[in-house]
């Protein structure tokens, strides 16, 4: 009997992989999120499609239709992608999430309450406060720092201040952390049950805006050690991020957990990322230690920019994420299934990584 997974999130790249990847395990694929027409669903990989409310329009909305498309579909396994995910993790349904429960899933992703729980597991992070707080204007006194909302993603909201300057007031809720300087990798996992069977480690190749477009596999054992920890210490299972600085010791400081995938996923070979999931088989890594993001590299490819050429050399030389010859169609119709992130981009004059999970974010 063939089994139904449900996407809820389509429009990423990330999304793509585990479409085939499912599918290359004869699961039946479905996709059902914000946008009509997606990456995701342009693929052979995926067998229907379905339009849910965003829950940017109504919470309670988005969880009923996908209630919905779950019983229609005869689902049995739920994989959030991206920043839906603290949505998925209070949905009420007899299929699986391939997530934790809402409040470990919400204390992970809060930015302080991410801070408190590393440092109950004895894990370097940076020194941090609520803004607003006495201890937020020691921090502020004491060395250069960075204030951002407790709920974001992307780089939104984040601020730099040198030491001694004044901490900004802030309309929604805020942290203060002191500022480590150092190197940005982050990272993607994939635990079950507190033990990593498989994680990669990456730093940024090119950049638009603060959100990486190409990407660059590394090795650093130990900020593999610290999600280890993390993993263990949670029993934590499903996807799970973070972004770390490792300072002028090579020593890893946490600065945030994304409870869900990042673009770290596409160093995994495709096939491997479901049977990791369903039975914590370790996955092997693509051969390619460089990916990029095609389409946005392209349209970083400014003429009149310092390093024009070596941004050229790169995009004609650095495999694509989401190109797979046997399944085109998704990388060819790339700017049609963008198009909503496209146009809001245009119309805020900011980047696609940015305004890509506005409608689905969690900003409690």
């Amino acid at each position: 009997m063939t089994r139904t997974v449900l996407l809820t999130l389509g429009r990423l790249p990330k999304a793509l992989d585990i479409a085939r990847s499912f599918a290359a395990h004869d699961w039946r694929v479905v996709v059902a999120e914000p946008f009509g027409w997606t990456l995701a669903g342009a693929s052979r990989a995926v067998a229907a499609s379905h339009k849910v409310t965003a829950p940017a329009v109504s919470k309670a909305g988005y969880l009923q239709d996908l209630a919905g498309v779950i019983a229609a579909e005869g689902v049995e396994l739920v994989v959030p992608v991206s920043e839906e995910t603290m949505h998925v993790a209070h949905l009420r349904t007899p299929a699986r999430l391939m997530t934790m429960p809402p409040e470990a899933v919400l204390r992970a992703y809060h930015k302080r309450g991410f801070i408190t729980l590393a440092e109950g597991l004895g894990l370097d992070v940076p020194p941090s406060a609520a803004l607003g707080s006495a201890e937020a204007v020691a921090l502020a006194a004491s060395g250069d720092f960075i204030t951002k909302p407790v709920h974001s993603c992307s780089g939104r909201g984040v601020r730099f201040f040198a030491a001694g300057q004044a901490p900004p007031e802030a309309e929604v809720e805020t942290i203060l952390q002191r500022r480590i300087h150092g190197r940005i990798v982050s990272s993607c996992a994939i635990a079950r049950q507190g033990q990593v069977v498989g994680n990669v480690l990456y730093q940024g190749a090119q950049f638009s805006g603060s959100v990486a477009i190409a990407f660059e596999r590394i090795a650093h054992a130990a900020t593999e050690a610290w999600i280890a920890r993390f993993a263990a210490g949670t029993g934590w299972t499903g996807f799970l991020s973070f972004d770390f600085i490792l300072d002028a010791d090579d020593r890893p400081w946490g600065i945030e957990c994304n409870p869900r995938t990042t673009s770290g996923l596409h160093f995994f070979e495709t096939a491997d990322i479901a049977p990791a999931l369903l039975e914590g088989r370790p996955p092997r890594f693509r051969p390619e230690r460089v990916l990029q993001q095609f389409y946005s590299a392209l349209t970083d490819l400014a003429p009149f920019r310092p390093g024009f050429f070596g941004r050229a050399r790169r995009l004609a030389t650095t495999r694509d994420v989401s190109w797979d010859r046997r399944d085109p169609w998704p990388f060819l119709s790339m700017t049609g299934t963008s198009w909503p992130i496209i146009r809001e981009a245009g119309r805020r004059g900011t980047t696609f990584g940015e305004v890509a999970t506005l409608d689905v974010g969690w900003y409690e």
